[in-house]
């Protein structure tokens, strides 16, 4: 269904953003996604680049730096914790380095459609073919299918070809106890 979406849209002058989004030519996304700084964040894709967002409201998620936190999920739990002078986050993960370098290669897939190795290699110190040896193994599969292709330096740059997330678990998160958090998030503020 998706993929006769995207044909559909780029059929009538739509450019596919990525995901389930897309845009006309002239938009800023679709300038944003040509000009390689296309980002995206809980709400969506964006021009802008990531930045702190606070959590408000009910369910809501905040990101604050290498951690992410979730406010109570009912309005009950939400007012006890508001009304009691508290923040009303009750959980959060606080990412590792590793963490830190795998979100940077979604959001390149993600964003980009293309993950360029010297780039990531640079902002995190690592070599990507030894950090990620076991996941390049096992793209192998997906290559032979068609859903990702080398570029033209096959060694340094994966490009992704498919239209749905990948299907293994690439984060390996720390759990934080809800103080951790509001802790932390007070020491920001």
């Amino acid at each position: 269904m998706l993929g006769g979406a995207i044909a559909g849209f780029v059929g009538h002058g739509y450019t596919y953003i990525g995901m389930d989004h897309f845009a006309l030519p002239g938009d800023s996304l679709a300038v944003a996604k040509r000009q390689g700084r296309l980002h995206r964040n809980f709400q969506g894709y964006s021009t802008q680049p990531d930045c702190d967002l606070i959590a408000l409201g009910v369910s809501s998620i905040g990101r604050m730096g290498a951690t992410y936190s979730q406010n109570a999920k009912t309005l009950p739990e939400y007012y006890d914790a508001v009304n009691q002078g508290q923040f009303p986050i009750v959980r959060g993960l606080a990412l590792t380095r590793d963490d830190l370098v795998r979100r940077a290669v979604i959001m390149a897939l993600m964003c980009q459609g293309r993950l360029e190795f010297e780039s990531i290699e640079l902002a995190h110190l690592i070599k990507v073919r030894k950090h990620f040896a076991t996941e390049l193994e096992q793209l192998r599969a997906l290559q032979e299918s068609g859903w990702w292709s080398s570029s033209h330096r096959p060694s340094r740059s994966l490009r992704w070809a498919g239209t749905s997330s990948a299907a293994w678990r690439w984060c390996s998160t720390s759990t934080l106890q809800a103080d951790q958090v509001r802790e932390r998030f007070s020491r920001i503020i």
